[in-house]
């Protein structure tokens, strides 16, 4: 296909590297550009910096083709994202092209009539959407000439980052809460790479982080959510892209998605309002649901409140994996949350549990304590009014349910002991 690009950044690229349509970070707050590199804050005004693009233009139809013939993974959206046109041939876990599941047992049992499709990543290597993100910062890391993968975790990413540095003959070392659940745990450790407990919660992880990174031992070193966490952040964007690909090349009305630090949500946003402005999709209105846990709830806080600031809080839920007091992308999910018209809601952890069984029992889909709380806000939204039951929805699934047993067992298990005869079948009233 012939492209024409538009500079979008009026920044030059570094031609010494190979980033795709990629030619530069912005700051969020400021505007500021500055060449691609492993950087995350702007050195005016210490905002956040995002990927910029010259994304292509011209026949969306030459586009679409393009990436429908492409491979079954996230690389399918290569010309859309931070990464080498030969991604594909290099040794990554290829994640992504998850199923959109249509749940009309679920709708159902919600009263929703206008479609409800689960977005399960739960299929990706290593069980959770953290999957996306790290083959993007590992392509980076390549590209960089950085030697060691590392992050900041609450069990996912640490499991996702273990697995992508096995797969690409890197060093790992992640570190993590104490107190996370065994199973995430033992996830992470099975790829052979360096597994570090800190003493506190998610918060005092990411500070440490911040620290290394300052200091000899972290040179050379990509922390995949910090240094590396501009390129990290565009694999959220695959979500978006999956999502109207499997729909028919259009829009959902409504999204529920998990806060944890908000990176995800922003950047489904992005992919939006990426895919409306390459003429992929046909624009319309869509509005945009954050879900989180009442114990670790500060961006729900901020939005019923009506503020702009999100204040931090001390996480105390079963959730860990949107466990994270001072969310960095908070502020960012206020403002798409009210720009699309949509909330920011909250459930309990009995919520969270009760919905990871709903979902289950309706639809066949295992979600961990994330998923749990999506659905069970989806659940409050509708009962509360604030999601239209008649529009088409998307509620994502991030993570197997088999990485969070322990919310789950102490109220799950058989339904009857008996002895191995009919007849106490029958008696049992099984039957």
């Amino acid at each position: 296909m012939a492209v024409q690009t538009i500079d979008t950044t009026g920044t030059t690229p570094d031609t010494r590297a190979d980033f795709g349509p990629a030619v530069a970070l912005s700051c969020r707050e400021c505007g500021e550009r500055v060449p691609l590199g492993p950087v995350f804050a702007c050195q005016e005004c210490f905002g956040p910096l995002e990927v910029a693009y010259d994304l292509p233009t011209g026949d969306p139809e030459a586009l679409r083709q393009q990436i429908e013939s492409g491979p079954a993974n996230i690389w399918r959206y290569a010309p859309l994202l931070p990464v080498p046109a030969d991604v594909v041939d290099k040794p990554n876990l290829n994640p992504g092209w998850t199923k959109l599941v249509k749940a009309d047992n679920l709708a159902r049992e919600l009263g929703l009539t206008g479609g409800l499709y689960v977005k399960d990543d739960s299929g990706n290597p290593t069980h959770s959407f953290k999957d996306r993100v790290v083959a993007i910062a590992l392509e980076a890391a390549r590209t960089f000439g950085l030697t060691t993968l590392s992050c900041s975790s609450t069990g996912n990413l640490a499991g996702a980052v273990g697995a992508a540095a096995a797969r690409a003959g890197f060093r790992s070392c992640v570190f993590i809460p104490h107190d996370l659940e065994a199973g995430k745990v033992v996830m992470a450790a099975v790829y052979g790479g360096e597994l570090v407990g800190i003493e506190g919660n998610y918060d005092d992880v990411n500070r440490f982080c911040s620290e290394l990174i300052g200091d000899p031992i972290g040179e050379d070193w990509g922390f995949v959510n910090v240094n590396l966490r501009p390129y990290y952040g565009e694999g959220s964007k695959t979500l978006a892209y999956e999502i109207c690909e499997q729909l028919g090349w259009r829009l959902p009305d409504q999204i529920v998605i998990p806060i944890a630090s908000g990176s995800q949500l922003t950047k489904i946003d992005k992919g939006l309002q990426e895919l409306i402005k390459l003429g992929l999709v046909e624009e319309k209105p869509y509005k945009i649901y954050g879900a989180q846990a009442e114990g670790c709830s500060p961006v729900s806080a901020a939005f019923k409140a009506g503020h702009d600031v999100v204040r931090p809080v001390k996480p105390d839920t079963i959730a860990k994996s949107l466990a994270i007091g001072n969310p960095a992308d908070g502020p960012y999910v206020l403002d798409i949350a009210r720009r699309t018209g949509g909330a920011v809601e909250d459930v309990t952890d009995e919520e969270c549990v009760a919905a990871i069984k709903l979902l289950a029992r309706t639809e066949g889909i295992f979600a961990e304590t994330a998923g749990g709380v999506t659905v069970g806000v989806l659940k409050k939204l509708i009962e509360t009014g604030q999601l239209d039951p008649a529009l088409e929805t998307v509620v994502l699934n991030t993570g197997d349910g088999l990485k969070t047993l322990d919310a789950v067992a102490p109220t799950t298990g058989p339904t009857a002991v008996i002895r191995p005869t009919v007849a106490a079948f029958r008696e049992a009233g099984l039957a």
